[in-house]
């Protein structure tokens, strides 16, 4: 069994917050040890073309996510592609027990594990996940070209997969169940320009048909919520894009959540409900969830945390011993 590992600050999560948390908390002398978890650099590995991040006009997320680690990496991070399986925090140091086994304790722990997408729950959506049912068009998307493609959504995460699944599809067809769009105006604008994107008003997602053999989607089965009128659309493929849930399944009973699971934090810190332990991005943020908003919380959390363990050096002292 491996030996149990202690660091003064464990970050688990690897997206912007993660990321910004291990550049200050190395600068701080923290010897941070950062856990990648299942999506090494988060959401913004699945996203093509980000132009909200100052600094750079455009820029692939990718691209940006391996500069994060890269930069993260030259502070002194240690950071490891693995992902915390089991999580106690009832007592300092805190103990994270990894997939692999390796047992970690830690004196501040940093929680940036961001969010996972939404599924609308159907059996055959289910039924078709990854046989032609998605949450991600930047994977997915280049199996349907010339082919016809429906989105699932409102927002913004619906107009950017519909959007790019244009670069494929022969057709793009965007399923709303209200009759304006929650995205960004500019995005907005680029969907309506769209030739290939054709919005369908008022409508929800009943049923994904298609064979067994081979299993693929063929079409779907969408309501109109005004009058009940049951529609069917022929469509390869079918991208769920109705947003994220937070990711906390390691912290359920354990943190104060809120607004759904989001972490709860207090007013103008990342400070949890548990001392020590502090949360960052989108696994805390219900309101901007955006790139830049994790970063400045992955800031935010390595400050806190130096201020904790400076204020705790007699029980960080002990605790190592």
């Amino acid at each position: 069994m491996p030996d149990t590992r202690h660091t003064r600050l464990l970050i688990i999560g690897s997206g912007p917050a993660g990321y910004s948390a291990a550049v200050y908390g190395a600068r701080a002398l923290l010897d941070p040890i950062l856990i990648q978890g299942l999506q090494p650099g988060g959401q913004l590995t699945t996203t093509t073309e980000v132009e909200n991040w100052p600094g750079d006009t455009e820029i692939q997320g990718p691209d940006l996510m391996v500069r994060m680690e890269a930069h993260a990496r030259a502070m002194g991070t240690e950071i490891l592609q693995d992902y915390i399986a089991e999580l106690d925090l009832s007592r300092r140091p805190f103990t994270a027990i990894s997939d692999s086994g390796q047992r970690y304790t830690a004196d501040a722990l940093i929680l940036a594990t961001g969010a996972q997408a939404k599924w609308l729950g159907l059996p055959s959506e289910e039924a078709f996940k990854g046989f032609g049912v998605s949450a991600c068009a930047t994977c997915d998307g280049f199996f349907y070209r010339g082919q016809e493609i429906v989105v699932i959504g409102g927002g913004n995460t619906a107009v950017e997969e519909a959007l790019f699944l244009t670069r494929f599809a022969s057709k793009v067809t965007l399923v709303h169940r209200r009759d304006t769009l929650r995205a960004e105006k500019i995005l907005q604008e680029r969907l309506f320009n769209n030739p290939k994107i054709h919005p369908l008003w008022h409508h929800q997602l009943d049923e994904v048909l298609g064979s067994d053999m081979p299993r693929g989607v063929e079409a779907v089965r969408v309501r109109d919520v005004r009058t009940g009128a049951v529609t069917e659309i022929p469509a390869e493929g079918v991208f769920v894009a109705i947003g994220h849930a937070p990711a906390t399944s390691l912290v359920t009973d354990q943190l104060e959540t809120h607004m759904g699971g989001y972490v709860k934090v207090r007013p103008g810190t990342t400070e949890t409900s548990v001392p020590g332990v502090f949360a960052a991005g989108d696994v805390t943020d219900h309101v901007y969830r955006q790139a830049i908003t994790s970063a400045g919380m992955g800031c935010m959390a390595a400050l806190d945390a130096e201020r904790f363990l400076a204020e705790h050096t007699a029980d960080t002292a002990h605790a190592a011993e």
